[in-house]
Protein backbone atom coordinates (compact mmCIF):
# COMPACT_ATOMS: atom_id res chain seq x y z
CA UNK A 1 0.00 0.00 0.00
CA UNK A 2 0.93 3.78 -0.88
CA UNK A 3 1.95 5.81 1.80
CA UNK A 4 0.26 9.61 1.95
CA UNK A 5 3.73 11.41 0.32
CA UNK A 6 5.18 8.44 -1.95
CA UNK A 7 6.76 9.22 -5.29
CA UNK A 8 7.98 7.03 -8.47
CA UNK A 9 10.57 7.70 -11.23
CA UNK A 10 10.18 5.86 -14.12
CA UNK A 11 10.70 5.59 -17.87
CA UNK A 12 7.88 6.56 -19.64
CA UNK A 13 6.18 5.50 -23.04
CA UNK A 14 7.07 8.62 -24.61
CA UNK A 15 10.97 7.99 -23.71
CA UNK A 16 11.24 10.06 -21.29
CA UNK A 17 11.47 10.13 -17.35
CA UNK A 18 8.17 10.62 -15.22
CA UNK A 19 8.19 12.32 -11.66
CA UNK A 20 4.71 10.98 -9.91
CA UNK A 21 2.52 10.86 -7.34
CA UNK A 22 1.45 7.09 -6.57
CA UNK A 23 -1.64 6.70 -6.80
CA UNK A 24 -2.26 10.11 -9.66
CA UNK A 25 -3.23 9.11 -13.22
CA UNK A 26 -0.96 11.43 -14.87
CA UNK A 27 2.75 12.19 -14.17
CA UNK A 28 3.97 15.55 -12.42
CA UNK A 29 6.48 15.87 -14.24
CA UNK A 30 8.46 14.65 -17.13
CA UNK A 31 12.49 14.75 -17.61
CA UNK A 32 15.10 14.48 -20.41
CA UNK A 33 17.23 12.22 -17.66
CA UNK A 34 16.39 10.10 -14.67
CA UNK A 35 18.41 12.33 -12.65
CA UNK A 36 16.55 15.73 -13.37
CA UNK A 37 13.20 13.44 -12.61
CA UNK A 38 14.73 11.91 -9.63
CA UNK A 39 16.18 15.33 -7.77
CA UNK A 40 12.26 16.78 -9.11
CA UNK A 41 10.60 14.15 -7.06
CA UNK A 42 12.95 14.49 -4.28
CA UNK A 43 12.48 18.33 -3.91
CA UNK A 44 8.59 17.88 -4.36
CA UNK A 45 8.68 15.31 -1.73
CA UNK A 46 10.89 17.55 0.38
CA UNK A 47 8.12 20.61 0.31
CA UNK A 48 5.33 18.41 1.12
CA UNK A 49 6.68 17.17 4.64
CA UNK A 50 8.69 13.78 3.15
CA UNK A 51 7.92 10.71 1.95
CA UNK A 52 8.95 7.54 0.17
CA UNK A 53 10.45 7.55 -3.26
CA UNK A 54 11.26 4.66 -5.80
CA UNK A 55 13.40 5.07 -8.66
CA UNK A 56 12.93 2.64 -11.38
CA UNK A 57 15.01 1.38 -14.24
CA UNK A 58 15.03 0.98 -17.96
CA UNK A 59 13.29 -2.49 -17.33
CA UNK A 60 10.65 -1.16 -14.57
CA UNK A 61 11.82 -2.95 -11.62
CA UNK A 62 12.97 -1.01 -8.55
CA UNK A 63 16.36 0.06 -8.97
CA UNK A 64 16.40 2.25 -5.54
CA UNK A 65 13.86 3.27 -2.32
CA UNK A 66 15.20 5.93 -0.11
CA UNK A 67 12.87 7.81 3.06
CA UNK A 68 13.26 11.61 2.11
CA UNK A 69 13.22 13.71 5.22
CA UNK A 70 11.33 14.53 7.51
CA UNK A 71 9.67 11.65 6.48
CA UNK A 72 9.90 8.31 8.97
CA UNK A 73 12.03 5.68 7.58
CA UNK A 74 10.44 2.06 8.59
CA UNK A 75 12.98 0.25 8.65
CA UNK A 76 16.39 2.85 9.82
CA UNK A 77 18.78 -0.52 10.37
CA UNK A 78 18.35 -2.20 7.60
CA UNK A 79 18.37 0.87 4.87
CA UNK A 80 22.47 0.46 4.22
CA UNK A 81 22.09 2.41 0.39
CA UNK A 82 21.79 6.37 2.11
Amino acid sequence: MATKNSRSVFKSQDGSWANKRDGATKAASKHATQSEAERAAKEMLFRSGGGELKVMGRDGKIRSKDTIAPGNDPNPPKDKEH
